[in-house]
């Protein structure tokens, strides 16, 4: 569904269109790296989808290209790292073999960096690649950094890899590929070039001599000129081959990616231990950004409700000593009380709409937000886009309102806006499971950025904190957009 509260929606401002809103950054923001701190899906991680027939021949240029360049290659790298690590080797008696070898290592590292991109440039999957600063931490002094690769089993595998795996397979995929796409070309073309050879009388052609094993009499028995039944054969068998060759291509590709992927890409314990990172940083994300509402409520309440009780307190003092000398007096006094403990009474229910209001609770996001709209001193053009059946978990609600909340306050307070638009959606990714997008934009002076100790700032700790990723496009002169992307995990496995 979609709701406005606002009667002139004219009134939205410019650059607050929908293309804008859903701008391709955020996409990418919150698909892939989305949320750095969030669960991530690697594309090595997700299985390429089947393949028909045509889709290998579409794929088969590309293949092909990757084969035949892959013994050049291979001889390249085997040249260059056995040259490096046997002299390295021979002088690891003075220091300048160990720098030799450590070397030898970095350029291993380079030779697999550069296979890695080659597979993704033929199609394949790209392969999450190792952490490189993992034995060599920032900031651990010098010897750590050179000694590192010592200690990297990743770079010993690098240079096993482009010393003595991968010159072998790419011998033989090299071969296999140039013999068969030979065969195909030749079978195909030999009518056009067979009048060139040399004429051999008395030899028989190996079309002939195949059919006179298994049919006596050979071409004669069945009346055909030897020279077009070898034509004829030659073009079946090169239409054979031709029609297997993406096959062909495609099998050896898959060798080389399995290779590459077993010997040049992270570990799981590496994805384990990041993901751990992660998890952590988003705890800490939550945990501040939970302190910092509550020191905010504590500050609300300090500043608004608790003087307000002070004051109904001293008022209450008062009407107790002047009730016998002076009734009158003490009858205003109390109906000063009573308003007084109205006015709080307001305060400490805004305070717990800002927090967790019960229209949310009662009757959902969609009103609450709406409830919200309308309360604001700025128009707010409202779109609700959850789908019927959309049922989120109660946290995500609440945090959904709370960030709402807080950007339409800095909007209203710092922008100088004349009119503000607020959307919200969800969606299905698929690997990456579901998203809600909450969108808030706004016509007043831009500049807005996520500084420390600023709301922005606060509203980022807390996106990070629910695993998303809040995004800022705010030019001077406005308009300025703000994003925040977080998933959920639907109730009862209902989704949009």
């Amino acid at each position: 569904m979609t709701t406005s509260t606002d009667p002139h929606a004219a009134g939205t401002p410019s650059g607050a269109d929908e293309p804008r809103a859903t701008a391709p950054a955020a996409d990418a923001a919150v698909a892939h790296e989305a949320a750095p701190t969030g669960p991530t899906v690697s594309a090595a991680a997700v299985r390429p989808r089947r393949r028909g027939y045509g889709g290998l021949w579409a794929s088969l240029p590309r293949e092909l290209g990757y084969l035949l360049l892959g013994l050049p290659v291979a001889i390249v790298a085997f040249t260059v790292l056995v040259t490096l690590f046997s002299t390295g080797a021979s002088l690891l008696v003075i220091v300048v073999g160990l720098v030799i070898v450590v070397a030898a290592l970095y350029t291993a590292r380079g030779f697999g960096t550069f296979e890695l991109v080659r597979l993704e440039w033929a199609g394949r999957p790209a392969i999450r690649r190792p952490r490189w600063d993992a034995a060599a931490p920032v900031g651990e002094g010098p010897w750590r950094a050179f000694f590192a690769p010592f200690v990297d089993g990743h770079y010993w595998l690098y240079l096993l890899h482009g010393m003595v795996v991968a010159p072998i397979v790419a011998l033989v995929s090299w071969t296999i590929t140039v013999v068969w796409l030979s065969v195909a070309l030749g079978g195909l073309t030999y009518w056009i070039w067979a009048v060139f050879l040399p004429d051999r009388a008395g030899d028989s052609l190996p079309a002939e001599w195949l059919l006179d094993r298994v049919w006596p009499g050979g071409s004669t028995a069945i009346g055909l000129d030897p020279v077009a039944l070898e034509a004829i054969a030659q073009f079946v068998l090169g239409a054979l081959f031709l029609l297997t060759l993406p096959f062909i291509a495609a099998g050896f590709t898959w060798i080389h990616d399995a290779v590459g992927r077993g010997m040049l890409g992270a570990w799981r314990s590496e994805a384990l231990e990041r993901q751990v990172e992660q998890l952590a940083a988003s705890r800490g994300a939550a945990v501040q950004a939970e302190d910092a509402a509550l020191r905010r409520l504590e500050r609300d309440i300090h500043d608004g409700p608790q003087q307000r009780l002070v004051r109904l307190q001293m008022d209450l003092a008062a009407i107790e000593r002047k009730l016998d000398a002076d009734p009158d007096a003490a009858r205003d006094l109390l109906g000063e009380a009573r308003d007084q403990a109205r006015d709080t009474l307001e305060e400490l229910r805004a305070l717990s709409r800002g927090f967790a209001p019960p229209l949310l609770q009662d009757r959902g996001l969609g009103s609450a937000l709406e409830s919200l709209a309308g309360r604001s001193p700025v128009p707010v053009a409202l779109e609700v886009r959850l789908p019927e059946g959309a049922a989120l978990p109660a946290a995500i609600e609440r945090n959904a309102y709370f960030i709402a909340a807080e950007l339409l306050t800095n909007a209203v307070k710092h922008s100088g806006a004349s009119a503000i638009r607020l959307r919200i959606s969800v969606r299905d990714t698929g690997a990456t499971g579901h998203w809600l997008d909450l969108w808030v934009t706004d016509n007043g002076r831009g500049g807005a950025v996520a500084s420390p100790g600023h709301g922005l700032a606060g509203l980022e700790g807390r996106v990070r904190g629910l695993g998303g990723v809040l995004i800022v496009d705010s030019p001077v002169g406005g308009p300025t957009v703000v994003g925040a992307h977080f998933p959920y995990s639907p109730v009862d496995g209902v989704g949009p």
